[in-house]
């Protein structure tokens, strides 16, 4: 199979397109044939050598990116809830990195099947700053319904989907972003805007309950 690696740490100079063995599913993993996977900003970072702790856990050389969409063409023993052919999408263990290739085995509870509504390319935008943006105002924010959410950066990676979740989960949402996302981040559910680049942006009104910035 082909797939991206970097030896060294660097730039992008480091990155070489390499062939290798597909991998082989162990106990309670799946094969996955990639369709689509996502660059985000932890995968250059993880290059440069920012985050060697984590590559360091991985080991080099290393195949980048987390997330990925495809379609199951193995199963690991163990594994009920998947079967050959199946859609899915996910995101890689931190300590595993691998999704910039043309196949991949995931542990099955890092997978879940892709709905049918969902394009590959589509779904593998989803895992990590989706997860992100939720486990920040569920889990560590305690988001509830009725409260007020302010979402700075609404229209970024992870932004964008903290709107969506916090107005999903029944909060009052307010998102900044600048004058040309206006309209974006109202289409996404957004109770109120702040236009950042307004002379009176520090306008704000009640306290809010929850900030993800």
């Amino acid at each position: 199979m082909k797939s991206m690696r970097f030896k060294p740490y660097g730039g992008l100079e480091q990155m070489r397109l390499v062939n290798a063995p597909p991998p082989a599913p162990a106990q309670g993993q799946i094969l996955v044939e990639v369709a689509a996977t996502s660059v985000n900003p932890v995968d250059w970072k993880l290059r440069s050598g920012m985050l060697r702790w984590i590559t360091g856990m991985a080991g080099l050389p290393g195949i980048p990116c987390f997330d990925f969409a495809g379609q199951v063409k193995g199963l690991g023993g163990e594994v009920a809830d998947f079967a050959v052919g199946d859609r899915v999408f996910g995101m890689l263990s931190m300590r595993r990195l691998g999704a910039a290739a043309e196949h991949l085995v995931v542990d099955a509870a890092d997978a879940a099947l892709l709905p049918a509504s969902l394009d590959y390319k589509s779904a593998a935008g989803i895992p990590l700053a989706g997860m992100t943006a939720l486990q920040a105002l569920r889990d560590q924010g305690g988001l509830a319904v009725g409260h007020r959410a302010l979402i700075i950066g609404a229209s970024g990676g992870v932004g964008h989907y903290g709107v969506q979740i916090a107005k999903a989960m029944g909060a009052h949402v307010t998102g900044v972003c600048g004058s040309q996302n206006v309209e974006l981040v109202r289409s996404l559910g957004a109770n109120e805007i702040i236009n950042y680049t307004r002379a009176d942006a520090g306008t704000v009104g009640e306290p809010f309950d929850v900030i993800l910035d």
